[in-house]
């Protein structure tokens, strides 16, 4: 199993940790808590390699869609007006990220990184209504080369408060092309035009770089 080079530091900050507690279980414990202790040790050095686990997985690359930016549940969509970049009515679609999916974002469209910003904040649940706009979270717009456009937002939750996001302005975004990762649960809203034709409803469970969350008008099929 491949891992993400973000769980380095913690993977061996946990192995550290459980090295420890482990030696000085087995030297001062009965030896039944000592093998009960080592057993949950050994579910959380597991859990914790899991999660950064990076998928053997093919992209569904294809520029009249918007793919799916991550991994998880699809828990909001809704019209909405977008305050940040584009000042007007966009279609939301959130999509919450538990702490036993794949934690790596993608890009859901090719095309020029046009705004990047980061914005310290609080950490309420991930899907809770206002941490779209109160959380820690990064903004990230990317334009195709015909002027379309579709704002999506990095936001911290309860657990994830690491946010990483490659993007930088200027950039080149390849469809499903990495461009971040959070770190234990929390979720991504896409912006995407009023007109475009939602591929999915609340409840369905997406894969990022696979799952389409919208067409372009021009090519609703």
């Amino acid at each position: 199993m491949k891992l993400h080079r973000e769980g380095t530091p913690t993977i061996l900050l946990t192995l550290l940790v459980t090295l420890i507690l482990s030696s000085l279980s087995y030297l001062y414990l009965p030896p039944i808590l000592f093998y009960i202790l080592a057993a949950a040790l050994a579910v959380v050095v597991v859990i914790v390699v899991r999660f950064f686990r990076v998928p053997n997985r093919p992209p569904a690359a294809d520029e009249n869609l918007i793919l799916s930016p991550c991994d998880g549940k699809v828990v909001v969509i809704e019209e909405v007006e977008e305050t940040e970049y584009f000042k007007g009515k966009r279609k939301q679609i959130s999509v919450f990220m538990s702490p036993l999916n794949v934690h790596i974002n993608w890009y859901p469209i090719a095309g020029r990184v046009a705004y990047q910003k980061y914005f310290p904040g609080k950490y309420l649940v991930a899907w809770h209504p206002k941490s779209s706009t109160e959380n820690e979270r990064v903004t990230v717009v990317v334009e195709k080369e015909d002027g379309r456009a579709i704002l999506f937002r990095q936001i911290a939750g309860a657990l994830a408060r690491r946010i990483v996001c490659y993007a930088k302005v200027d950039d080149k975004a390849t469809q499903a092309g990495e461009m971040g990762f959070i770190k234990f649960g929390s979720r991504l809203d896409v912006f995407v035009p009023v007109d475009a034709d939602i591929k999915v409803k609340i409840g369905d469970v997406v894969q990022g770089r696979q799952t389409p969350l919208a067409a372009w008008a021009s090519t609703q099929r």
